[in-house]
């Protein structure tokens, strides 16, 4: 049976992973173009980066959440053989599954907070053209989160039959390691 005290510990890691992702994507950072005072350059003046920390956070807490259910499962390849079944081969499945939601959403989360905290520093002097102020795009964030939030559907399942497929473990030739050796006469 799967612990259900790691389940609830994971749950709450990825809520607050999913809470943070949704907060960076609604706190992204805007920019502005505005002249000086002497009206010779214009320059890009940028609102609050706290969506970089968000970003950062929910970066932190998924990767706590899915190094827990790794460490609880063993990383599905330490241990002891499982029991060949439809528990295993869903294990297997989702194993993968798992992994590939957890680099797609880190991998958003990671470049909106990258992207976010990048503040373009150079100015245009007597020039027609505005400096380019490059914010992140809408929807990286909310990318993150939505992968958030399917890695930790599909973590959870993982875990759950990984749990089953364990409790009904193959031990071959009945558990005993040695050959058994009868008395010689």
């Amino acid at each position: 049976m799967a612990s259900k005290l790691i389940l609830i510990a994971v749950f709450v890691l990825d809520l607050i992973a999913f809470g943070l992702a949704v907060a960076a994507e609604q706190r992204r950072s805007t920019a502005q173009i505005v002249q000086d005072s002497e009206l010779n350059y214009n320059y890009c003046v940028y609102d609050s980066d706290i969506a970089t920390g968000y970003g950062v956070g929910a970066f932190l807490f998924l990767m706590a959440s899915q190094a827990l259910i790794m460490v609880a499962s063993r990383c599905f390849c330490c241990g002891k053989a499982l029991n060949p079944s439809g528990s295993r081969a869903w294990a297997v499945i989702l194993f993968i599954v798992c992994w590939l939601f957890f680099l797609i959403a880190e991998i958003c989360l990671l470049a909106g907070s990258v992207r976010n905290a990048y503040h373009t520093k150079y100015r245009t002097i007597f020039s027609e053209q505005p400096p380019s102020c490059e914010t992140v795009r809408k929807g990286v964030f909310a990318a993150g989160a939505a992968f958030i939030f399917l890695n930790a559907i599909v973590n959870k399942f993982y875990y759950v039959f990984y749990s089953s497929a364990r409790e009904n473990s193959f031990q071959a030739y009945g558990g005993e390691t040695g050959v058994g050796m009868g008395t010689y006469k």
